[in-house]
């Protein structure tokens, strides 16, 4: 589930989502795809030639994007699920104010529930000063008559500036990325803590790839308000990363989820999952479970405090499974992660928004990029192990004598988990 403001804004967001999901089921509305074959990878084309930047926690990832939109002439695009009208994102509003007074047009995607309990008037302040403005999928029906989708969030995080550098991954606009995580930190004090997350920085041709994805998005919300006639400038190679940018929605191809099965299924190695949210269907579940039994090392790394507790029991109920099969998990202390990152082999990489969850393959807008190659797997691995330090294995003989108390409410949390 991804972040609200507010517990009392996150209790509305279940209740929503979930109440909807599971009427829309009843009817015969609501299908999740056949996804137990998993066919040929999608044609999205292998991009060379570009410059790819690891970004970790909240203020690296908020200072390098905010220097990139400082640094903007013509055109700033940004697409988030949240986007909080506290210190951290007022002052990020207040940037985009600025840079739109100076002439640069600013054009903003923010999800209608995701932004839950952003008042309006954060947006009307943006709205009068210029800045183009489109919520995605609303919660009052009546703005969306004949196309009211509450299931359908657009969890996707994107700036493109100038049409020459990009970011996405997985950090919102929020107070939560104000401070940094334990990761990298020779100080081990608590204070202060902030979300443990990855971006990515991005300059050359992919930038295109990642521009389009949000042209292509407003579009399906509104016809108008967008001139994107200077969006795409020839952009020259900037580096040797070869990179495939893939976008995914609901009823679409289901390209991200194909991609990290596929990958999952051809590891020889090993396979490292850093995981915000893991609620995944019975297919990626075998996939892991046989790669381990074919020696494959395969070790996960998830959360142990959560902003959800309902996801976090429903991913437990996964450990018993999980653990039987040979591969290791461990749970991060101290921080909320929120990262949504893997490298298979040391050479298949990729991070962004999408959860391994049914509710980001089935029914969110999404979108990960994924980097070929052994240096940037390097770069990668060596996340994964500092993630490691600041986390505790779950041992097969400790969670075999967990309470059975904790099984059922695991057992309850995992019948709602695509709704979650």
């Amino acid at each position: 589930m991804p972040r609200l403001s507010s517990p009392s804004t996150r209790l509305i967001q279940v209740a929503l989502l979930v109440a909807l999901g599971l009427s829309l089921a009843a009817l015969g509305c609501t299908r999740l795809p056949a996804v137990s074959y998993v066919p040929a990878p999608p044609g999205h084309a292998l991009i060379p030639g570009n410059k790819v930047t690891l970004l970790f926690d909240g203020p690296q990832t908020m200072g390098a994007m905010s220097a990139a939109i400082s640094a903007a002439r013509r055109s700033i695009n940004l697409e988030t699920y949240i986007f909080d009208p506290d210190e951290l994102g007022t002052g990020f509003s207040d940037l985009l104010i600025a840079k739109q007074r100076e002439g640069v047009q600013v054009n903003i995607i923010y999800d209608c529930v995701g932004t839950l309990g952003t008042p309006e008037a954060f947006f009307t302040r943006m709205r009068e000063a210029g800045i183009h403005l489109c919520p995605f999928n609303p919660v009052n029906p009546f703005l969306r008559l004949g196309r009211w989708r509450i299931n359908h969030r657009d969890h996707r995080k994107i700036l493109v500036v100038d049409g020459t550098v990009a970011f996405t991954g997985g950090a919102n606009i929020s107070g939560t990325y104000a401070h940094g995580s334990l990761f990298h930190r020779k100080s081990r004090n608590h204070t202060s803590l902030g979300w443990r997350d990855t971006h990515l920085r991005i300059e050359g041709p992919a930038v295109a790839a990642l521009q389009r994805l949000f042209v292509e998005n407003w579009f399906s919300q509104m016809p108008d308000g967008l001139d994107a006639s200077s969006f795409f400038p020839s952009t020259a190679e900037a580096g040797d990363k070869a990179v495939r940018v893939l976008g995914s929605e609901p009823g679409g191809d289901f390209e991200i989820y194909r991609a990290y099965v596929q990958a999952i299924d051809q590891a020889k190695r090993s396979i490292h999952l850093t995981a915000a949210y893991f609620v995944p269907d019975p297919r990626i579940v075998k996939s892991l479970e046989d790669a381990a039994r074919r020696g494959v090392q395969v070790q996960i790394v998830l959360t142990h405090i959560s902003d959800s507790g309902l996801m976090h029991q429903a991913s437990q109920s996964y450990y018993q499974d999980l653990l039987r099969a040979g591969i290791q998990v461990f749970q991060m202390k101290s921080s909320i992660l929120h990262a949504k990152t893997a490298v298979i082999d040391g050479a298949w990489s990729t991070v962004g928004s999408t959860n391994l969850d049914m509710r980001s393959f089935v029914f969110n807008k999404e979108v990960n990029v994924i980097v070929l190659g052994d240096g940037f797997g390097r770069e990668m691995e060596d996340a994964f192990r500092e993630d490691l330090k600041n986390s505790t294995e779950v041992l097969r003989g400790d969670w075999d004598r967990r309470p059975k108390a904790d099984r059922v409410k695991e057992w309850a949390a995992r019948a709602l988990g695509r709704w979650l």
